[in-house]
């Protein structure tokens, strides 16, 4: 029956959900440690799994309509509409479940995405002060070793060292 097999990819949407889910906690925890370093290899997970539930969505979708067609609803009914159409209380309780357990998922799954939006702009943001605030005080050398500003002498500015790849 289809409703098995429905319900199975459900299963498997949840899983990809929580995993998604620990993948940008994984996220903010290196966002607070500030080992952005690391950031391009967490960003590249939640892709994946990103990438994971869109086709997970796609074989539900599927599913749902193959669902729908057997208890005679409209094609694109929803998650909802079956649960309440269900022929079987029990049914009706898996396909609530289910959706309940999704809803919840994905406003964490929210909240997270925003706080570490929160984290990625306060790190950008600090990233544009300090560099402006390097850029008018870096100074250089003069022909005899010593620092100041464009070489002048006399100024007690210290010269600093930057990677200019930031």
């Amino acid at each position: 029956m289809a409703i098995h097999e429905l319900s199975a990819l459900l299963w498997r949407e949840r899983e990809l959900l929580d995993l998604l889910t620990f993948k940008l906690e994984e996220e903010q925890l290196l966002l607070t440690a500030g080992k952005s370093r690391w950031l391009p290899h967490g960003t590249r997970e939640v892709e994946q799994v990103l990438e994971h539930l869109s086709k997970a969505g796609l074989a539900r979708a599927v599913e749902v309509a193959a669902v729908a067609e057997q208890w005679g609803l409209p094609a694109e009914a929803s998650l909802g509409e079956l649960a309440s159409a269900a022929p079987d209380e029990a049914w009706a309780d898996v396909l609530s479940a289910h959706l309940n357990a999704m809803h919840q998922q994905t406003a964490t799954i929210k909240e997270l995405r925003d706080s570490n939006e929160q984290f990625l702009r306060a790190a950008v943001r600090s990233t544009q002060e300090t560099m402006a605030d390097l850029k008018p005080a870096a100074g250089t050398y003069d022909s005899h070793g010593r620092t100041g500003p464009r070489g002048r002498t006399g100024d007690s500015t210290p010269s600093r060292l930057f990677d200019q790849q930031f």
